[in-house]
């Protein structure tokens, strides 16, 4: 029997790619961490299983939704719950929104249906919901949601769904999201890079293969706890990014404002394009954030993993 939904809620994270976005689409693997920053979905008792759509979503962003939802509702059996969505996290700027979401909605509705939501089920439920999202994402942003730990992730070519390995940190690893100005859409970014990788196939390879080793060798330096060699694949990674076609100048202009502040590395996370979100690498990120926030910069500062302080 299904538990009582009086005070049922659930937390999908939000994520930033450290290294390996794009190339992670075409196989190779990609180092990615959650964010204390996400979305919530809570729920009330209800004749059916119905979602509140959030206010000042446009026609096709109700449509995708929904659609989502429903595909959730599916999985689950349609547990008799009102389910309604709160964010902390900027959406639509390459940080996972749509990922968290899916999580938290998935979790939510296997606890209504009585289940206990383990990780592998979230997947399962949010992977449907992704889908309906993107049409075939890499299953980077929800698999590091539902698992909420540093992962090295990697689907194959041809695989149906890809695998992460959880990469334990013996220090603490902080990074400061920053937001650099109006993000192109996803769709037209990546388009524009297939399109492209199909004219130059062998070219753009060379690329992603070098992506794939930089971030296999960032996981290893996470792992060792050299944050300092983490910081140079990361630069290493934006150069890579921007020999893709992927940066631009505001997107430029923040990542050597973060390394000025002293970034042991910098770069875009996520689609990148005209704008989007800039990550930096501090061991002291605070003192960062409060600097970036007088200069009238969008940021906050997030730990992805390591000992936390008690």
């Amino acid at each position: 029997m299904a538990p009582s939904s009086e005070s049922l809620s659930a937390f999908g994270a939000g994520k930033v790619i450290l290294l390996g976005e794009h190339s992670v689409v075409y196989g190779h693997p990609a180092l990615a961490g959650p964010l204390s920053q996400g979305v919530t979905a809570r729920a009330v008792p209800s004749k059916s299983c119905q979602l509140a759509l959030p206010a000042r979503l446009n026609r096709l962003q109700r449509e995708q939704l929904t659609a989502a939802f429903a595909r959730a509702a599916e999985a689950t059996g349609a547990p008799p719950v009102k389910v309604s969505l709160e964010a902390d996290l900027p959406l639509a700027v390459g940080l996972g929104s749509s990922a968290a979401l899916s999580v938290a909605c998935s979790r939510l509705l296997l606890q209504a249906a009585g289940k206990a939501p383990s990780s592998k089920d979230a997947v399962r439920v949010a992977w449907a919901m992704e889908q309906e999202f993107h049409g075939s994402p890499s299953g980077l942003d929800h698999t590091t949601s539902a698992m909420e730990q540093l992962v090295l992730y990697r689907r194959k070519p041809g695989a149906a769904k890809g695998t992460g390995q959880v990469v334990d940190s013996p220090r603490p690893l902080h990074v400061v999201v920053t937001l650099a100005g109006e993000r192109s859409p996803t769709k037209k970014t990546v388009g524009a890079l297939r399109e492209r990788q199909a004219r130059w196939p062998a070219r753009y390879e060379r690329l992603f293969t070098e992506i794939g080793r930089v971030s296999a060798e960032g996981a290893k330096a996470v792992s060792a706890g050299d944050l300092e060699a983490l910081g140079d694949a990361m630069n290493v990674n934006q150069g890579l990014l921007a020999a893709l076609g992927l940066s631009s100048p505001p997107l430029e202009e923040m990542i050597y404002r973060l390394r000025e502040l002293g970034a042991l590395g910098a770069k875009l996370t996520g689609a990148g394009g005209d704008g989007g979100a800039v990550i930096g690498l501090f061991l002291e990120p605070k003192p960062v954030v409060t600097k970036l926030t007088r200069m009238g910069v969008r940021c906050f500062s997030s730990q992805l993993a390591g000992p936390r302080a008690s």
